[in-house]
């Protein structure tokens, strides 16, 4: 190829001598037409070449079951490849017409040999940015942080792109060129902390899987509340349930403090951890009329009656002065409640029966006595949730009454200020 073009353009400067024209006329002669000449095999190239690589390769790609291939075309993968072609022509072709110009043969040499390193590594992203799309649509893959290893990788490779490029400028070797480098490395690492930071972050991230796109974190130090959708270098973005965009620093998920709810979503329920401050005031034993009354109450009736018996029985055994409630054992109106709040979430169908279940009494407070509801529902969506844990607190709080209790409240001002 190298000795065809050859004999094309060293052809016509013998022409133009034995036509009687001066060796300067018919040097700067046969340099123009030789560089149309060029200009005109270059462009023939690129257009066969855009012809097979873009042309033929989109039919044959629409005929293909892999969806790769579809991604190079839509990435222009092809397009970009197909104007290198040329240029490798032209990159081999300028020694030959400018043989006789060492100065401007050594420049054009530069800067074509810099645009195809330049070239060279943007068809290399173009093919890491379609790899990145094939990978996103298959189920595996869609909640990897693709895009922060595809950036590590481009940005070695622009380091070394960077590197050949000033050895090509400036007549360095490569060796002597990364020596001086590795001088700056401590410049270097200064100015791309974060970089460095959120590239070991992001390889913390997926080891550990500490998060994944798709997941609902919530980061509060950075006002994030929603599902991730990207995940990069340098930041992770997150689509807060308001719609908002946070934008987090790569780093600071293996820094600070977050919370990830995959393991809710993954599990069979959410869970519901809520408490009503019962005033402590009105808890008391319940006598024979309000046990009578309260088995009304049909939830609980069975219990009321077996364990009314049980106590009865066990007073009567031990001789136990009842004349005085606080004698023998007794059941209370709290107690009671409880029960009922158990046998209303038994019964309620958005809970999950299988996991934790239980109305528990915590350290009581200046505001009374803590009555905690621990449960999961069995939807876990958020407003369906919002509305059972709504739903089962609505009973609750309007069943108190029945029971002879109340709910803590501070007293409302009374009077207008004058």
């Amino acid at each position: 190829m190298l000795k065809f073009l050859e004999k094309i353009f060293n052809y016509l400067y013998p022409l133009f001598r034995d036509w009687g024209m001066s060796r300067n006329i018919a040097s700067y002669l046969s340099l123009i037409f030789n560089i149309v000449i060029l200009i005109i095999i270059a462009y023939a190239v690129y257009y066969l070449a855009k012809f097979v690589l873009v042309t033929l390769t989109a039919i044959f790609a629409q005929k293909t079951k892999t969806k790769f291939d579809d991604f190079l075309i839509n990435n222009k993968t092809t397009k970009y490849t197909a104007y290198l072609i040329p240029f490798f022509f032209i990159y081999k072709a300028v020694p030959i017409i400018l043989d006789k110009y060492e100065y401007w043969e050594l420049i054009f040499g530069k800067i074509v040999g810099v645009y195809i390193v330049l070239l060279l590594l943007w068809i290399i992203r173009t093919i890491f940015n379609s790899l990145k799309d094939y990978l996103k649509q298959k189920p595996e893959y869609s909640d990897k942080p693709i895009d922060s290893f595809i950036q590590v990788v481009m940005m070695v490779l622009w380091i070394f792109g960077v590197v050949i490029i000033i050895s090509k400028l400036f007549g360095i070797k490569h060796g002597e060129l990364l020596t001086i480098l590795g001088t700056l490395s401590a410049i270097i690492i200064l100015i791309f902390r974060d970089t460095i930071l959120g590239f070991v972050s992001s390889v913390q991230v997926a080891v550990n899987d500490m998060v994944r796109i798709g997941d609902w974190i919530t980061m509060d130090k950075f006002g994030a509340d929603g599902d991730v959708i990207e995940i990069n270098l340098a930041t992770v973005k997150v689509r807060n349930f308001d719609n908002t965009i946070t934008t987090i620093p790569t780093y600071a998920l293996s820094s600070d403090s977050f919370q990830n709810w995959r393991g809710m979503q993954k599990s069979d329920g959410r869970r519901i951890k809520r408490h009503v401050l019962i005033k402590t005031s009105t808890i008391r034993f319940l006598n024979d009329d309000d046990l009578n009354q309260m088995k009304k109450i049909q939830l609980i009736t069975p219990y009321i009656e077996s364990r009314q018996a049980e106590i009865e029985k066990f007073n009567a055994i031990h001789g136990v002065d009842k004349t005085l409630a606080l004698n023998g054992r007794n059941m209370t109106n709290l107690g009671l409640f409880r029960k009922y709040i158990i046998q209303y979430m038994l019964n309620h169908p958005g809970l999950n029966k299988d996991m934790h279940m239980m109305c528990r009494q915590l350290q009581s407070t200046a505001h009374g006595v803590p009555l905690e509801i621990y449960t999961f529902s069995s939807d876990k969506r958020w407003a369906n949730y919002e509305y059972i844990m709504a739903d089962i607190f609505d009973h609750i709080i309007a069943s108190v009454e029945y029971f002879n209790l109340e709910i803590f409240e501070l007293p409302s001002q009374i009077g207008h200020i004058e």
